[in-house]
């Protein structure tokens, strides 16, 4: 068993370039969580966290200021920083069956008891990430195949030489800035919909927007061929983020994408309702994948029961450990996986890299992906980039639409075992 005999915790505000567009509102700033647990043993583990409280949880961005959700998700942080303490665990799969509950009891308190489960774990994602790095020192594991636990290792078992990297195309991104994601070589775009162009919650004038959003983006990307995808074409990941109401508003806009010839270019739609909306989607006419509305494998397999074929996979957002535990449940069935970033940071994205690298290509595609908008949206991305231990490397940037991934890539994992200086100086308060 592992017992943890201290912790700190810290966060760094990194602001966006611009307000960051989707369900409905927009973000500002992204909060970098960095947690450390040291064991009795004096090995230690520092683990890093992104928070997104829209994403999360929209209802406590809308009731509080974007300043006071970040203080209250990052105070849930540290509850469960001090809840460690008296929870020795064998595995980090095992920490995290105890920690959920009681985290998730204790933000009911500081919200009034309107919490959804995707808010508790954006806020053990740092806990989580360090755990499994101190798990590793602990047994003198070194690679990520070696991390993963048996029971799922041999469902992830590709080994890309590539993957995609999907940037995001969120609300205020002008027509210039779309052309030239698809001038740098990206084949599969992620388009946020689901705006709400007058701040009157019509949902009429929601889909017009997005009729004309995917008219947009199609008109810019429709004549570019690709390498990777199956029919050649620039593919669309299209992200409600929960803002349908219902399948008939949404088969409008699908029949608007079959007019202007973009329904085959569809790779996914994710997330078209709300958590709490059970509609069935198996007669959709594209592939349906779900995000926010799964948080363990008994919500996997629900929604799978519902016709959705594809289960998003957010270890920056959701824990290493729950992911891993879905993706089991949703492989084991025949579904896909894939995986999206939350505008990780540079260092954070390769935790994700790894899951990515090993889950199987989505149909349609020849390459695993990975959604990564940190580029695009933070400020000081070029001084974050300075914080990974193997800044330079290859495999650290994409060109071209791709994250090359090669041999050194899977022999170091990416660096994810390495210490990041900073963030070790930034968890020790200096």
């Amino acid at each position: 068993m592992i017992t943890i005999r201290q912790t700190s915790a810290a966060i760094e505000r990194e602001l966006l370039s611009s307000p960051l567009g989707f369900k409905g509102a927009y973000l500002t700033e992204v909060w970098q969580t960095i947690v450390r647990l040291e064991g009795a043993s004096g090995a230690s583990g520092t683990g890093l966290g992104v928070q997104s409280i829209l994403w999360s949880d929209p209802g406590v961005f809308a009731k509080f200021s974007e300043l006071h959700g970040n203080t209250i998700m990052h105070q849930l942080t540290r509850h469960a920083v001090q809840l460690i303490k008296e929870a020795p665990f064998g595995s980090p799969l095992e920490l995290m069956e105890k920690l959920f509950p009681a985290a998730f009891e204790y933000g009911k308190k500081l919200l009034d008891d309107g919490l959804k489960p995707a808010f508790v774990l954006n806020a053990l994602a740092p806990v989580d990430h360090a755990a499994w790095l101190l798990y590793a020192a602990e047994r003198k594991l070194s690679s990520f195949d070696e991390l993963l636990p048996e029971v799922v290792r041999q469902q992830l078992n590709s080994r890309h030489h590539a993957l995609a990297s999907v940037p995001l195309i969120s609300y205020g991104m002008t027509e210039t800035a779309i052309q030239e994601l698809v001038e740098e070589g990206h084949f599969v775009l992620k388009v946020k919909l689901g705006y709400d162009p007058n701040q009157d919650g019509d949902p009429d004038k929601m889909l017009d927007w997005d009729k004309r959003r995917l008219s947009v983006v199609h008109r810019l990307a429709r004549e570019r061929e690709c390498a990777y995808t199956h029919n050649g074409r620039i593919a669309y990941v299209l992200d409600a983020n929960g803002r349908y109401d219902g399948r008939e508003r949404l088969m409008r806009l699908f029949e608007h994408a079959e007019r202007i010839g973009a329904l085959d270019r569809i790779l996914l739609f994710e997330e078209p309702f709300a958590p709490d909306c059970f509609e069935a989607v198996g007669d959709m006419p594209v592939r349906m994948a779900a995000d926010e509305s799964v948080h363990n494998e008994r919500d996997a397999l629900e929604r799978l029961e519902l016709g959705y074929s594809a289960i998003a996979l957010q270890p920056a957002a959701k824990t290493m450990s729950v992911c891993l535990n879905i993706a089991k449940a949703t492989l084991e069935r025949g579904a896909s996986c894939y995986c999206s970033d939350l505008t990780a940071n540079p260092f954070m994205i390769e935790w994700s890299k790894n899951l990515a690298s090993r889950l199987a290509p989505l149909p349609g595609m020849s390459v695993g992906i990975l959604e990564s908008n940190g580029a695009q949206n933070y400020v000081q991305w070029e001084k974050m980039r300075g914080y990974h231990p193997r800044f330079g490397a290859s495999w650290t940037e994409s060109a071209n639409g791709l994250f090359r991934l090669d041999e050194t890539f899977y022999a170091v994992s990416g660096g994810i075992f390495d210490r990041s200086e900073h963030y070790e100086r930034a968890a020790a308060g200096r």
